[in-house]
């Protein structure tokens, strides 16, 4: 059976395949700027953990430049660009992914899809954040985004994971628009997006 509430996947696709139509003019004049800026590649890809922690390989617009030891480009802080900044604040990076909820990979809504190498560091009770297909946006991007600490945006996953329903996600959707438009929670406290997740809890038997 699919996961989340009977209509999500409709919803989905009732949102992303006209987002995409719609949106393809601006992925153009993006992809451009971003050649520009920062070169090639224009998207980024890496593989994330989708459903059940399943891998899938997630594309944006690229926001960094490379790494570059030499020229002291290290740290997502050194490596981020005011463009890169602005792309990041306006959301205008994560069209790409509209392409991973058209293909199944991703909802529009649902927790955010982070990195592999996460899984093994999360409690039973965390991990309950993959029972559900990760979105482009969620409840936890609309509480605060990576102003929350990785408790409070566990938290807000995990409980999503477990009430998703249309109402919510309805709600998520707008609360989104408005969270865009104020560009509110786009960094965390001295650091370029959020720190790493290092917490290593005693996974349960």
């Amino acid at each position: 059976m699919s996961p989340g509430y009977r209509g999500k996947r409709a919803l989905d696709l009732a949102i992303s395949v006209p987002a995409v139509v719609a949106s393809l003019p601006i992925q153009a004049a993006i992809a451009l700027a971003v050649r520009r800026r920062l070169g090639t590649p224009v998207l980024f890809r890496q593989t994330r953990p989708g459903l059940h922690g399943e891998p899938f390989e997630l594309v944006k617009f690229r926001s960094m430049r490379d790494i570059d030891e030499a020229a002291g480009l290290v740290t997502d802080a050194q490596r981020l660009t005011a463009f890169g900044v602005w792309l990041r604040s306006t959301s205008l990076d994560e069209l790409p992914s509209l392409w991973n909820v058209v293909k199944g990979d991703m909802s529009i809504v649902g927790p955010r899809p982070l990195l592999m190498r996460y899984l093994p560091r999360y409690t039973r009770e965390q991990a309950r954040r993959h029972d559900v297909r990760p979105g482009m946006t969620g409840l936890a991007q609309v509480s605060g985004r990576n102003a929350l600490t990785w408790e409070q945006k566990f938290a807000l996953d995990t409980k999503y994971a477990q009430t998703s329903n249309l109402r919510l996600d309805l709600s998520v959707i707008v609360r989104t628009v408005t969270q865009v438009l104020r560009r509110d929670g786009i960094t965390a406290d001295n650091d370029a997006t959020m720190p790493e997740f290092l917490r290593m809890e005693a996974q349960s038997a």
